[in-house]
């Protein structure tokens, strides 16, 4: 937003009106008056002050964490935009220079780790967190809109641990709605009433009210994130990095010098609420709401010019580009995350190759890539050697597959940049060249495959085997729903692992079989795995579409993937074997019209979602969930705090 500099400029203007160029007291001034003397000598300080905080925000505003602007010459890619009464004027080139970041922004500089002072070696730790979710109008890329901000800021606050911490974290909901926090990618064990998953472990957070998460983060490090689980607002801002550490992560150092997080995300103009009915809407088949720009660090350009005077939006031309600095020679770590409601990236950078070492938590073997793709709720560490000219700067690239829409946006540029900068400059790059590889013409994901685990792992043997169906059906009054193996899954209001718990300790015989459960609604479908079973799961993707799905409370060892409709059971007995070392992740994307097989081994006691992570899908019904280590949940008694969010 445009900083209001008007009081700033009447106080100077003052000023040189009461004071001539040497100094002495105009003649406009009583020097009798001790009154004016008084005020002439606040004045002088005043106006001392407005100068130190003007030269402070130009120095600001040319600051790296504050992005690359856009000054509004010919040629540049920001044409100037005529004012409207929802648009006011363009600021000149000059004033875009003395932007300040807006207080509600984090910084560049917010989502980089300190390597130095971090003790990797600490003995497990109690770490607080306070966060407020409000509704707040805010301008990302300088468009306003209705969205949700997690104290007052956005993107959200980093959360730092080491594996053993605790982890408390005190959440406000100052929301219209209900809402709940899930920690992407933790495993929860004998926690899982702390997933955060709206009507499968908890009831939402009612508006007004305040709930604690508190648990321990055991055996697992890496790069994992945050977001709220109730219908599809995570796409409206409330995200942030959840970055784990290990003493085994310091062996992963040797390949870099500095560590630093990129968020990255899809980005609409309009809250999902208000876009959710039309997807739902008859007649909407393959109707997902497209874009309208994309985010790096919570920022980007838009051209407020292709917005109509009767667009109804209010639109600023001070929206900017994240700058990242970089010193020649020096090796970074950027920890990727897809933190978006629809759209899967291409990730490059400019002239520089890059290095992967970690996909969804999992350490891995570099593997050398000029671009790689990030399905929604993926991660990936890539490392980037600063080895290029110093006497220019270059795009980081996140380019959206427009081939997994189902139809245009006319708003949306899908290449969104960054800047890389070796100069301490927000300069746009003039030798800055895209790489040659080909963009994808399908919407796939990045083949795990090509990954090797850093840490050494061994797939046992699958002791069961379940098939799962995704497809898209016409329904009643011709709504287009999401379905798995026939049932499209709504959010109970009372959560399933509540009805778990309490079926288990009465002894329900119906929540003790095992395979597909009948103790539940029909709109939830929920298989109830034999204790500490090791799962072979076949997901069939029936849709046009790639679908990244996500599996709560567990990571899973990709055994094959393949583009084709139907898997080769001719192949099973050779799959169904101790698999060395292949790769584990949380989140794989399923090719349209394709198929995955992960194993896991289900030991985490509780109800544990596998869904879409495309907000759209999953809010049409592209979730089903586990139930596992029945033994261990019937001893369980949910805390008071947990089963009071159901009683308001």
């Amino acid at each position: 937003m445009t900083r209001d500099t008007s009081t700033e400029k009447n106080l100077v203007q003052e000023h040189k009106q009461h004071a001539t160029a040497d100094g002495s007291v105009s003649p406009y001034v009583n020097t009798n008056d001790p009154s004016s003397k008084r005020s002439l000598r606040w004045k002088r300080y005043l106006a001392i002050v407005v100068v130190l905080i003007l030269v402070l925000g130009l120095a600001l505003g040319l600051g790296l964490g504050l992005g690359l602007r856009h000054s509004s010459k010919a040629g540049s890619d920001s044409p100037t935009r005529s004012p409207t009464p929802s648009n006011p004027q363009t600021p000149s080139e000059e004033s875009q220079a003395s932007l300040s970041i807006p207080p509600w922004r984090s910084n560049v500089e917010d989502y980089i780790l300190d390597m130095a002072s971090w003790d990797f070696n600490a003995p497990p730790s109690t770490r607080e967190y306070n966060f407020t979710l409000s509704e707040v109008q805010l301008s990302p890329d300088g468009v306003f809109r209705t969205m949700i901000a997690i104290n007052g800021r956005f993107p959200g606050p980093l959360i730092r641990a080491n594996t053993g911490d605790r982890l408390i974290i005190n959440v406000q909901n100052n929301l219209p709605n209900g809402t709940a926090i899930h920690w992407h990618g933790l495993f929860q064990n004998g926690t899982n009433w702390m997933d955060g998953t709206s009507g499968i472990t908890q009831c939402p957070i009612p508006p007004g009210g305040r709930f604690t998460y508190n648990f321990t983060v055991e055996n697992q490090f890496g790069t994992y994130w945050y977001h709220t689980h109730y219908s599809t607002t995570n796409g409206d801002g409330p995200v942030g990095p959840l970055i784990i550490h290990s003493p085994d992560e310091v062996k992963l150092q040797k390949y870099y010098d500095v560590d630093q997080v990129v968020l990255m995300q899809d980005w609409y103009h309009d809250y999902s609420q208000a876009l959710l009915p039309d997807y739902l809407a008859s007649g909407s088949e393959n109707g997902e709401p497209v874009p309208d720009n994309g985010l790096i660090l919570g920022t980007n350009y838009f051209n407020c010019s292709k917005l109509g005077p009767d667009s109804g939006y209010v639109c600023e031309q001070n929206s900017t580009r994240a700058a990242l600095t970089v010193e020649h020679g020096k090796r970074y770590r950027y920890r990727l995350i897809n933190t978006g409601a629809f759209a899967t990236f291409e990730f490059s950078i400019d002239n520089h190759p890059l290095s992967i070492i970690e996909a969804d938590g999992t350490a891995t073997e570099p593997l050398a890539v000029h671009r790689l793709e990030i399905a929604v709720a993926q991660r990936y560490s890539v490392v980037l050697t600063a080895n290029q000219s110093t006497a220019s700067n270059y795009w980081m690239r996140a380019q959206m597959n427009t081939f997994c829409f189902g139809d245009d946006n006319p708003l949306l540029d899908a290449d969104v940049r960054a800047l890389i900068t070796y100069t301490n400059s927000t300069i746009e790059p003039t030798n800055s060249i895209d790489w040659k590889d080909a963009l994808d013409v399908e919407c796939v994901g990045l083949n795990s495959s090509l990954l090797t685990p850093f840490f050494r792992t061994e797939a046992p043997p699958a002791t069961v085997f379940y098939a799962l169906a995704a497809n898209f059906q016409i329904g009643d009054y011709a709504i287009d729903r999401a379905y798995i193996n026939g049932t499209s899954w709504t959010m109970s209001n009372v959560p399933t692992l509540n009805q778990a718990v309490a079926g288990l300790q009465s002894s329900n015989s119906t929540f003790t079989t095992s395979g597909v459960s009948s103790a539940f609604s029909a709109n939830q479908y929920v298989i109830d795995v034999p204790d500490i079973a090791v799962v072979d799961l076949l997901i069939t993707n029936y849709d046009e579409g790639g679908h990244p799905f996500h599996l709560h409370g567990h990571s899973f060892w990709v055994v094959a993937t393949s583009p084709d409709q139907y898997f080769d059971w001719s192949t099973y007995s050779a799959l169904n074997t101790t698999l060395p070392n292949v790769m584990k992740r949380d989140t794989i994307m399923i090719d349209a019209y394709g198929w995955a097989l992960i194993r896991f081994v289900a030991d985490n006691p509780g109800l544990w979602a596998l869904h879409c992570h495309i907000s759209w899908h999953m809010e049409s019904g592209l979730l089903m969930q586990f139930q596992t280590r029945n033994d261990i949940m019937k001893t369980w008694e949910l805390p008071a705090d947990v089963l009071g969010l159901c009683a308001t």
